[in-house]
Protein backbone atom coordinates (compact mmCIF):
# COMPACT_ATOMS: atom_id res chain seq x y z
CA UNK A 1 0.00 0.00 0.00
CA UNK A 2 1.61 3.39 -0.79
CA UNK A 3 0.37 6.77 0.69
CA UNK A 4 1.00 10.08 -1.15
CA UNK A 5 2.62 13.15 0.96
CA UNK A 6 2.47 15.75 -1.87
CA UNK A 7 5.16 18.51 -1.41
CA UNK A 8 2.13 21.37 -2.15
CA UNK A 9 0.11 19.76 0.86
CA UNK A 10 2.58 20.21 3.82
CA UNK A 11 2.64 22.81 5.97
CA UNK A 12 4.56 26.12 5.08
CA UNK A 13 6.34 28.76 7.21
CA UNK A 14 7.67 32.03 5.44
CA UNK A 15 9.61 33.90 7.86
CA UNK A 16 11.87 35.83 6.00
CA UNK A 17 15.10 34.95 6.52
CA UNK A 18 13.96 31.36 7.30
CA UNK A 19 11.58 29.30 4.30
CA UNK A 20 10.15 26.06 5.69
CA UNK A 21 8.26 23.21 4.60
CA UNK A 22 6.92 20.73 7.42
CA UNK A 23 5.83 17.53 6.09
CA UNK A 24 4.28 16.89 9.53
CA UNK A 25 3.04 19.11 12.23
CA UNK A 26 5.38 21.38 13.81
CA UNK A 27 4.99 24.69 15.44
CA UNK A 28 2.37 26.52 14.52
CA UNK A 29 1.04 24.21 11.39
CA UNK A 30 -1.23 21.62 13.13
CA UNK A 31 -2.72 18.85 11.32
CA UNK A 32 -4.09 15.96 12.93
CA UNK A 33 -3.84 13.84 10.25
CA UNK A 34 -0.01 14.39 9.68
CA UNK A 35 1.84 13.95 13.37
CA UNK A 36 4.39 11.81 11.73
CA UNK A 37 5.01 8.12 10.69
CA UNK A 38 5.29 5.59 13.20
CA UNK A 39 8.69 6.81 15.20
CA UNK A 40 9.67 9.58 12.65
CA UNK A 41 8.30 13.02 13.94
CA UNK A 42 9.46 15.95 12.07
CA UNK A 43 10.71 16.20 8.23
CA UNK A 44 11.09 20.17 7.82
CA UNK A 45 13.08 21.17 4.62
CA UNK A 46 14.37 24.34 5.45
CA UNK A 47 15.88 27.53 3.50
CA UNK A 48 17.97 30.08 5.19
CA UNK A 49 18.90 33.11 3.77
CA UNK A 50 22.66 34.33 4.25
CA UNK A 51 23.30 35.83 7.93
CA UNK A 52 19.87 34.50 9.19
CA UNK A 53 19.83 31.12 11.95
CA UNK A 54 18.24 29.74 14.94
CA UNK A 55 18.99 31.48 17.90
CA UNK A 56 20.30 28.97 20.94
CA UNK A 57 17.02 27.03 22.15
CA UNK A 58 16.71 23.29 23.93
CA UNK A 59 15.62 19.97 23.37
CA UNK A 60 15.11 16.85 24.72
CA UNK A 61 13.93 13.54 24.31
CA UNK A 62 14.50 13.74 20.64
CA UNK A 63 17.00 11.81 17.75
CA UNK A 64 17.76 14.67 15.55
CA UNK A 65 19.30 14.80 11.88
CA UNK A 66 20.62 17.29 9.69
CA UNK A 67 20.98 16.68 6.30
CA UNK A 68 22.70 19.52 4.39
CA UNK A 69 21.34 20.02 0.57
CA UNK A 70 23.03 22.96 -0.13
CA UNK A 71 25.65 25.80 1.58
CA UNK A 72 26.65 25.52 5.00
CA UNK A 73 24.83 25.63 8.80
CA UNK A 74 26.92 26.33 11.41
CA UNK A 75 26.12 24.42 14.88
CA UNK A 76 26.96 25.08 18.44
CA UNK A 77 25.59 23.58 21.26
CA UNK A 78 25.69 23.36 24.99
CA UNK A 79 27.86 19.81 24.86
CA UNK A 80 30.85 22.21 23.46
CA UNK A 81 30.27 20.84 19.70
CA UNK A 82 30.78 23.94 17.44
CA UNK A 83 30.76 22.20 13.60
CA UNK A 84 29.98 23.30 9.76
CA UNK A 85 27.80 20.93 8.23
CA UNK A 86 28.45 20.72 4.55
CA UNK A 87 26.68 18.80 1.94
CA UNK A 88 27.55 14.99 1.83
CA UNK A 89 27.72 15.46 6.10
CA UNK A 90 24.99 14.06 8.05
CA UNK A 91 24.55 15.37 12.22
CA UNK A 92 23.11 13.40 14.71
CA UNK A 93 22.63 14.72 17.88
CA UNK A 94 20.83 13.19 20.62
CA UNK A 95 19.08 15.67 22.80
CA UNK A 96 18.11 13.26 25.54
CA UNK A 97 17.98 14.68 28.90
CA UNK A 98 18.53 18.20 27.11
CA UNK A 99 20.72 20.31 25.23
CA UNK A 100 20.43 23.91 24.01
CA UNK A 101 21.96 24.59 20.29
CA UNK A 102 21.86 27.44 17.59
CA UNK A 103 21.72 26.93 13.96
CA UNK A 104 23.28 29.33 11.81
CA UNK A 105 23.60 30.24 8.00
CA UNK A 106 27.82 29.94 8.12
CA UNK A 107 27.62 32.22 5.04
CA UNK A 108 26.59 36.18 5.10
CA UNK A 109 25.21 36.40 1.72
CA UNK A 110 24.36 32.60 0.18
CA UNK A 111 21.59 30.53 1.22
CA UNK A 112 21.83 27.06 2.98
CA UNK A 113 19.14 24.43 2.28
CA UNK A 114 18.10 21.40 4.48
CA UNK A 115 16.37 18.37 5.76
CA UNK A 116 15.82 18.66 9.47
CA UNK A 117 14.65 15.34 10.65
CA UNK A 118 12.97 14.33 14.36
CA UNK A 119 12.85 11.09 15.33
CA UNK A 120 11.40 9.82 18.76
CA UNK A 121 14.00 7.52 20.80
CA UNK A 122 12.95 4.22 22.28
CA UNK A 123 13.72 5.74 25.95
CA UNK A 124 14.18 8.86 27.42
CA UNK A 125 16.50 10.23 29.78
CA UNK A 126 19.25 9.43 27.35
CA UNK A 127 22.95 10.94 27.64
CA UNK A 128 22.83 13.86 25.35
CA UNK A 129 25.36 13.21 22.36
CA UNK A 130 26.74 14.71 19.23
CA UNK A 131 28.05 12.95 15.59
CA UNK A 132 28.89 13.73 12.11
CA UNK A 133 30.16 12.16 8.90
CA UNK A 134 30.90 12.59 5.57
CA UNK A 135 29.49 10.28 3.28
CA UNK A 136 30.90 10.73 -0.75
CA UNK A 137 29.01 11.25 -3.82
CA UNK A 138 29.99 7.82 -4.75
CA UNK A 139 28.95 6.40 -2.29
CA UNK A 140 25.08 6.80 -2.91
CA UNK A 141 25.15 7.29 -6.48
CA UNK A 142 22.85 4.41 -7.80
CA UNK A 143 22.76 2.54 -4.29
CA UNK A 144 21.31 2.94 -1.17
CA UNK A 145 23.72 4.23 1.06
CA UNK A 146 22.73 3.67 4.64
CA UNK A 147 23.77 7.23 6.75
CA UNK A 148 21.69 6.03 10.34
CA UNK A 149 21.13 3.25 12.29
CA UNK A 150 20.38 2.12 15.64
CA UNK A 151 23.55 -0.22 15.71
CA UNK A 152 26.13 2.04 13.77
CA UNK A 153 26.74 -0.93 10.87
CA UNK A 154 28.37 0.43 7.80
CA UNK A 155 29.94 3.68 9.52
CA UNK A 156 26.36 4.48 9.93
CA UNK A 157 25.82 7.74 12.86
CA UNK A 158 23.91 6.00 15.41
CA UNK A 159 20.24 6.70 16.42
CA UNK A 160 18.40 5.06 19.24
CA UNK A 161 15.89 3.89 17.68
CA UNK A 162 14.79 0.81 15.62
CA UNK A 163 15.58 2.98 11.82
CA UNK A 164 17.72 2.42 9.16
CA UNK A 165 17.87 5.66 7.44
CA UNK A 166 19.06 5.39 3.94
CA UNK A 167 20.41 7.94 1.01
CA UNK A 168 20.84 7.13 -2.45
CA UNK A 169 21.09 9.77 -5.79
CA UNK A 170 19.85 8.61 -9.22
CA UNK A 171 20.56 9.88 -12.52
CA UNK A 172 17.49 9.70 -15.10
CA UNK A 173 16.74 6.26 -16.25
CA UNK A 174 19.24 4.80 -13.24
CA UNK A 175 16.99 1.92 -11.01
CA UNK A 176 17.44 -0.08 -7.88
CA UNK A 177 15.32 -2.18 -6.12
CA UNK A 178 15.25 -2.92 -2.29
CA UNK A 179 13.62 -5.84 -0.35
CA UNK A 180 11.10 -4.79 2.01
CA UNK A 181 10.98 -7.38 5.56
CA UNK A 182 7.28 -7.52 6.25
CA UNK A 183 7.50 -6.06 9.72
CA UNK A 184 8.76 -2.69 7.96
CA UNK A 185 7.67 0.46 6.99
CA UNK A 186 9.19 2.86 4.93
CA UNK A 187 8.59 6.40 4.14
CA UNK A 188 10.38 7.70 1.22
CA UNK A 189 11.11 11.03 0.64
CA UNK A 190 12.36 13.47 -2.49
CA UNK A 191 15.06 15.39 -0.56
CA UNK A 192 15.15 17.30 -4.91
CA UNK A 193 14.89 16.42 -8.68
CA UNK A 194 12.42 13.70 -9.38
CA UNK A 195 11.53 9.99 -9.11
CA UNK A 196 9.06 7.15 -9.72
CA UNK A 197 8.89 5.39 -6.64
CA UNK A 198 6.96 1.76 -7.03
CA UNK A 199 4.78 3.33 -10.64
CA UNK A 200 4.35 6.51 -8.60
CA UNK A 201 6.26 9.88 -9.96
CA UNK A 202 7.26 11.93 -7.39
CA UNK A 203 9.12 15.40 -7.40
CA UNK A 204 10.80 18.14 -5.07
CA UNK A 205 9.43 17.90 -1.34
CA UNK A 206 6.87 14.69 -2.21
CA UNK A 207 7.29 11.62 -0.05
CA UNK A 208 5.32 8.35 0.07
CA UNK A 209 4.45 5.92 3.07
CA UNK A 210 4.92 2.24 1.99
CA UNK A 211 3.66 -0.34 3.66
CA UNK A 212 2.79 -4.23 2.58
CA UNK A 213 4.83 -4.13 -0.09
CA UNK A 214 7.64 -6.88 -0.91
CA UNK A 215 9.98 -4.25 -2.50
CA UNK A 216 11.26 -0.92 -2.69
CA UNK A 217 11.61 0.23 -6.52
CA UNK A 218 13.09 3.59 -7.49
CA UNK A 219 13.80 5.04 -11.04
CA UNK A 220 15.66 8.77 -11.56
CA UNK A 221 14.04 10.56 -13.34
CA UNK A 222 15.96 14.50 -13.15
CA UNK A 223 18.79 13.92 -10.68
CA UNK A 224 17.10 12.61 -7.47
CA UNK A 225 18.18 12.93 -4.35
CA UNK A 226 16.22 10.56 -2.24
CA UNK A 227 16.02 9.43 1.89
CA UNK A 228 14.22 5.98 2.36
CA UNK A 229 13.48 5.90 6.32
CA UNK A 230 13.16 2.12 7.38
CA UNK A 231 10.91 1.97 10.50
CA UNK A 232 9.33 -1.00 12.60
Amino acid sequence: MLTLRKSNDRGHANHGWLDSYHTFSFANYYDPSHMGFRKLRVINEDRVAGGGGFAPHSHRDMEIITYVLGGALEHQDSMGNREVIRPGEVQRMTAGTGVTHSEYNASKTDPVHLLQIWVLPERSGLTPGYEQKFYPPEEKRGQLRLIASRDERNGSVTVHQDLNLYATVLSNGEKLTHPIAPDRHLWVQIARGSATVNGEVLTDGDAVAIAAEPTLELIGQADAEILVFDLA
